[in-house]
């Protein structure tokens, strides 16, 4: 069953609720979970400097969680908002965490973005570095995955 993305903004906002509704007290879903799915939704409306305030609550806590998915999401919104300095900082921070990280995907995806912001701010030397990183760790990937197919056209198109 394929969704729509109008379809899974409504089941995103649905999620939210019901974790407020069920869970008002538990920490994490109170301060990490629920402002990183309210800030992807503002982003899904395209919405970026409300994502950034968003995820202002989790900033004190996200050191303390499994994959640091608030920075993931505050360094997309930076970038939707054009700010890719900050966005750049934001993908850093995931990449100058690996123990926090671990294997989680958004840790290989962060060199990605990173390539991402430098070319947003004209470094097309780092851009090429934090690409060529990024093809690096998914070399043996399967080739139709979406995502390793836009960042090799990305990549071509920088040099």
């Amino acid at each position: 069953m394929k969704l729509r993305y109008a379809e899974i903004s409504t089941l995103g906002e649905t999620l939210a609720e019901e974790l407020n509704r069920d869970f008002p007290e538990d920490t994490y879903i109170q301060l990490i979970y629920l402002p990183e799915i309210r800030a992807q939704l503002a982003l899904n409306r395209n919405d970026p400097s409300n994502a950034i305030e968003i995820l202002r609550a989790a900033t004190p806590y996200e050191m303390g969680t499994d994959a640091l998915m608030s920075a993931y999401v505050r360094g997309q919104a930076y970038f939707a908002a054009h700010r890719g300095v900050e966005a750049a900082a934001e993908f850093h921070r995931i990449m100058n965490h690996r123990e926090i990280v671990q294997n989680d995907v958004i840790g290989a995806l962060a060199h990605l973005q990173i390539g991402r912001a430098y070319a947003m701010q004209g470094d097309t030397v780092k851009a090429k570095a934090a690409y060529q990183d990024f093809l690096t760790l998914w070399k043996d990937a399967d080739p139709d995955v979406p995502i390793l197919i836009v960042a090799k056209a990305e990549y071509a198109k920088l040099k």
